[in-house]
C-alpha cells in the first residue's frame, strides 16, 4: 500500500518524545492564553513588543479593511500592490538607510526566495551553522555550493570564505532564535568586505528588539548598504503583524521582483496588513514598549541569575533554558503548564540532538508578578526533576 510507512514513522518520532501537536488557543490577550478551559501566563509568543493587541495598530486593519477589503486579490505584480505596500517599503528604505525594499508573505519565503533568485552552479554560500531553517533548506536545493560554519565563530567562517567560490552569500540570523545570542554582525561584515562577499542578515528576532530605534542589527552594528547589502526581518515577531521583508539596493530588489518566484507567483500581504504595520513600526520606533521588554528582560535575568538557573548567556527576549535530552524537556514543559505558566519544550531538529530545551521569551506586557511566578516555577520544576 503506497505511504503505509507514515503510522510506524509517527510512532518512531512518539518513542522518541519528537512527536509535534499543536494545541488549540481560544483566547489570548495581555499574555494570557485559554488552553482547554485553562489559563496561562505565555511565555512561548514572540510577539516581544506586545503590538498584536494594540488598539492603534488594530484600527488600522479597520481602516485597511473597510478600504481595500480583507484580502489583496492578486499577486503584487498584477493589481496586489497598493498604495499601504508602497508606504510600508518606502518607511523601511528610509530608516534603515537602504535604497529600496520588497515585501514578502514571510520570512520563510524571504529566504527562499533570495536563495533560489541569486545562487548559481559554481556559486558558494557561507553560513553559520545554526541559521534558520528556512535558508538552510534553500541551501540544500540550491545548486550552489554550501559551507557552513561553527556557530558565532569568526576564525572558521574566515577559513570557510576562503574556500569559496563564485559569487559568494555569508549569511546570519541577528538574534539566533534558539539560543537568543547575537551574531557578531560587525566582524562578519569585515570578513566578508575582505573576502568579495556579501552578507546577508536574517533579523527575524531582532528587528523590534535591537538598535536605539528597534531597528535591528544593521542599526545596532551601524552597518551601511555596502557592508550588509542584504536585510530581511519579519513583522510577525516583535511587530506583532505578518509578513516579512528584503532590504538592498535598488538594483537587488528590482532583481529580485524579476526572478524570485515566491514573490512573483504569491499573492501580496493584504493592504489592511501592511497598513497595520506601518502603524506598529512607527509605534516601535516611538521606544516605550521596547524599554519595558528591556526591563522586563533584566529583571528575568536577576531573579534566574540569583536561584542559579541553567540559562544559555542572552540579552535578547529569547532565554533557553537548558535540559539536554527530550523527555526532560517535555517532563518540565508539562509540569509549569500544571501551574499556569505556558513554556514550550523544543527538541531535535530543531535544535541539535542533546540540546534540548524550554524556549522562555519575555514581552513588554509581562508584569512584574508573571516574571516573579514563572522564575518560581521553574525552580520548583527544576526540584521536581532532580
Amino acid at each position: 500500500m503506497a505511504f503505509d510507512h507514515l503510522p510506524e514513522a509517527l510512532q518512531q518520532l512518539a518513542n522518541k518524545s519528537l512527536l509535534r501537536a499543536r494545541s488549540v488557543v481560544a483566547d489570548d490577550y495581555d499574555a494570557v492564553i485559554k488552553v482547554d478551559d485553562r489559563h496561562y501566563i505565555n511565555f512561548s509568543s514572540n510577539d516581544y513588543l506586545g503590538h498584536r493587541q494594540h488598539q492603534d495598530i488594530l484600527q488600522s486593519y479597520v481602516e485597511g479593511l473597510s478600504r481595500y477589503g480583507a484580502g489583496s486579490g492578486a499577486s503584487p505584480l498584477v493589481t496586489g500592490h497598493t498604495t499601504c505596500h508602497q508606504a510600508l517599503e518606502d518607511h523601511l528604505a528610509e530608516a534603515l538607510q537602504r535604497e529600496a525594499v520588497l515585501l514578502f508573505s514571510s520570512g520563510f519565503a524571504a529566504n527562499q526566495a533570495v536563495c533560489q533568485a541569486l545562487l548559481q552552479s559554481g556559486d558558494t554560500l557561507v553560513s553559520d551553522k545554526l541559521m534558520h531553517a528556512s535558508m538552510v533548506d534553500a541551501a540544500m536545493h540550491s545548486p550552489a555550493n554550501f559551507l557552513r560554519f561553527k556557530h558565532n565563530d569568526l576564525t572558521h567562517a574566515e577559513a570557510q570564505l576562503q574556500r569559496a567560490s563564485g559569487n559568494v552569500l555569508c549569511v546570519s540570523e541577528g538574534v539566533f532564535s534558539m539560543d537568543g545570542d547575537c551574531a557578531d554582525a560587525a566582524g562578519l561584515a569585515a570578513l566578508c568586505q575582505q573576502h568579495d562577499a556579501w552578507l546577508m542578515l536574517d533579523d527575524a528576532h531582532a528587528f523590534g528588539v535591537l538598535g536605539d530605534n528597534g531597528l535591528g542589527s544593521v542599526e545596532a552594528y551601524g552597518l551601511n548598504q555596502q557592508q550588509c547589502p542584504i536585510v530581511m526581518g519579519t513583522f510577525g515577531k516583535a511587530i506583532g503583524t505578518g509578513g516579512a521583508f528584503i532590504a538592498g539596493s535598488q538594483v537587488l530588489i528590482d532583481y529580485l521582483l524579476n526572478h524570485a518566484k515566491h514573490y512573483i507567483y504569491s499573492t501580496a500581504i493584504s493592504a489592511a496588513q501592511a497598513k497595520a504595520t506601518l502603524t506598529s513600526l512607527q509605534l516601535m520606533q516611538a521606544g516605550g514598549a521596547r524599554s519595558q521588554l528591556q526591563a522586563n528582560i533584566a529583571y528575568f535575568k536577576q531573579l534566574a541569575q540569583a536561584q542559579d538557573l541553567p540559562l544559555l548567556p542572552s540579552d535578547s527576549p529569547i532565554q533557553p533554558y537548558m535540559l539536554h535530552n527530550p523527555e526532560q524537556a517535555l517532563a518540565a514543559s508539562a509540569g509549569l503548564k500544571a501551574m499556569g505558566l505556558w513554556v514550550n519544550a523544543i527538541r531535535s531538529p530543531t535544535v541539535p540532538k542533546g540540546q534540548d530545551r524550554l524556549r522562555i521569551t519575555i514581552n513588554a506586557t509581562h508584569q512584574t508578578k508573571d516574571i516573579e511566578s514563572l522564575v518560581d516555577g521553574l525552580v520548583m520544576m527544576r526540584a521536581k526533576l532532580a
